[in-house]
């Protein structure tokens, strides 16, 4: 082992004490029972590790090629970590999806619940939950003293899901978990204290935001163009040109809804409008499941279908990969999200589903391709084959090394894939992957225009306020009109790319970057050209900023 994966190897030992909440994400065992320090020496101990680390990187000298990519991808990564801090981003971050506080709330999800010693580590992180969310106030009235807050608006959502939170006709979330665990005495004593303290103090945390930080917080939502550079470039792992980007995301949505169109066609016949198609297709009892169990099994089912049969022919899956649990998160705001295996594989890769109250019928037709992007060959082949690659990544390529545009662009150039290799024939399913395609098309455009405040293209195909400047509420009209998504997910998805900026666009750009790699190297390696192989070469070089895997493909 070279220097470099020293250095790696040493930094997770080190960040591991510093995250124990992130441990528990990605599997490291023995900080189940603590909480990270959440006030600024906190935040500040985090960043002088990252910068003495880029310190002893920079003068570290790769030994092979697998260390030349893993130094790439450490000093894009951790610089850019390194530059939020220093920016103010990291300390004052408040919005729908991503807090210090949803990340408290979210490792309980993660947590084993069966045996003694897992339950103690519950009740230990209950009881300290109340004095994290104290440090974490006292790091975001610092952050606003120096000038660097989130929007208002962002505060106050937050709040909202605060009170959904911890409300008993709601979610109920810490009373709910303490509920479905198994203990008595001293021990259920201490959990139910826990949770009555850690439900006070969310609600309380929601109280701070509306009366105190919200009063400090951004009227405009809009991040203007420094920061939403500083933002993108995080979340691809790749400078793009907005401009461009922007231009293109208009003409890829017009692509893909004319292509929808085609495919509507075939499903309510000619001339008949992608409504009409929908409609029928939701009418349609062969493609509606009751019950939000039932639609997990489903899930189920599909994810382990995918798995056997790509096995063997398009991808060599790893044994330990072969496993996927689909899972009914315990909260309601209607989010589907991947989350990885532990170091040692005892805990899968999960599917989630966080099913919004009332919703008891669901449509397969649009989430067949979101199987694929969530479980096999999206997200669960890539994150997992990273976690059993230690023969070829270090420690922190396999467990710490992430990046949207890197991992959200291949699980999207996934669902493309599968329709490439055939597994989308049903027309159904089809307008499914299209659909969202265009969704996350649509909010390239969104995105960017509203953060940058930019005019709306004269000539747009779309006829749609022409010359006019983005505002939230044309990002709405806009989103409302490209999106079958109903009304409560799409204002959360609208709420989400405003308090996240250049994050929703990852997707869709992403992707744009992996189908361009594809296309270099087989321009490069012409009739040698294997699908196969590049596939596995590229996800052999684990997860990486997407500027840093097109210069390590380069060298394939």
């Amino acid at each position: 082992m070279g220097r470099i994966d020293d250095l790696a190897n040493r930094y997770v030992d080190e960040w591991a004490p510093l995250n124990p909440a992130g441990a528990t994400y990605v599997g490291i065992p023995g900080y189940d029972d603590q909480l990270d320090d959440l006030s600024p020496d906190g935040f500040a101990a985090q960043a002088e590790l990252t910068r003495r680390t880029l310190r002893e990187l920079d003068v570290a000298e790769p030994e092979t090629e697998a260390e030349r990519v893993a130094k790439d991808a450490m000093a894009e990564r951790l610089g850019l970590e390194l530059a939020r801090y220093d920016a103010g981003e990291a300390t004052s971050e408040i919005n729908v999806i991503a807090s210090a506080l949803h990340g408290l709330r979210q490792v309980f999800d993660l947590m084993p619940t069966r045996g003694e010693e897992a339950v103690r580590n519950i009740s230990a992180r209950l009881n300290q939950f109340s004095r994290a969310v104290e440090q974490y106030k006292t790091t975001l009235r610092a952050a606003a003293d120096a000038g660097h807050v989130s929007p208002r608006a962002q505060m106050l959502e937050v709040a909202k899901q605060c009170d959904i939170w911890t409300d008993t006709d709601g979610d109920n979330f810490f009373h709910g978990l303490v509920d479905r665990l198994d203990a008595d005495g001293a021990l259920a004593s201490d959990l139910r204290r826990g949770a009555a303290a850690a439900t006070a103090a969310t609600a309380q945390f929601g109280q701070f935001l509306r009366d105190e930080l919200a009063p400090r917080g951004r009227e405009k939502q809009a991040a203007g163009r420094e920061r939403y550079q500083l933002a993108s470039q995080y979340f691809l792992g790749a400078k793009v040109d907005l401009d461009e980007t922007y231009a293109w995301g208009f003409a890829e949505l017009a692509r893909l809804e004319s292509e929808m169109r085609a495919v509507a066609a075939r499903i309510v016949g000619s001339g008949a409008s992608i409504d009409d198609a929908v409609a029928a297709l939701d009418a349609d009892p062969a493609r509606n499941i009751q019950g939000k169990e039932a639609f997990r099994d489903w899930m189920q089912a599909l994810a382990d279908k995918a798995i056997a049969e790509l096995h063997g022919t398009h991808f060599d899956i790893p044994e330990q990969v072969r496993r996927i649990e689909c899972c009914l998160a315990p909260t309601s705001d209607g989010g589907i999200y991947y989350t990885g295996p532990s170091e040692d594989f005892s805990r899968p890769g999960r599917m989630w589903w966080a099913v919004p109250q009332g919703i008891t019928e669901f449509s397969t037709w649009r989430e067949v391709t979101t199987v694929y992007h969530e479980g096999v060959p999206g997200h669960h082949l890539q994150v997992a084959q990273t976690q059993v690659r230690a023969e070829l990544l270090n420690r922190w390529q396999r467990l710490l090394c992430w990046c949207s545009g890197h991992g959200e662009g291949w699980a999207l150039y996934s669902e493309r894939l599968m329709d490439e290799l055939g597994y989308l024939e049903d027309p159904g399913d089809k307008l499914g992957m299209l659909d969202g395609q265009a969704f996350r098309a649509a909010r390239v455009i969104v995105d960017i225009g509203m953060h940058l405040e930019l005019e709306i293209p004269r000539d747009n195909p779309f006829g749609f306020h022409p010359g006019e400047r983005w505002t939230p509420e044309l990002g709405w009209e806009f989103m409302r009109a490209h999106c079958r998504v109903p009304d409560e997910n799409l204002r959360f998805e609208l709420n989400r790319y405003l308090g996240w900026p250049g994050q929703a666009p990852s997707y869709k750009v992403g992707e744009r970057i992996w189908l361009q790699a594809r296309e270099d190297a087989r321009a490069r390696k012409g009739s040698a050209f294997d699908l196969k192989e590049f596939h596995r070469d590229a996800l052999n070089l684990g997860a990486l900023g997407l500027d840093p895997l097109k210069s390590a493909l380069t060298r394939i």
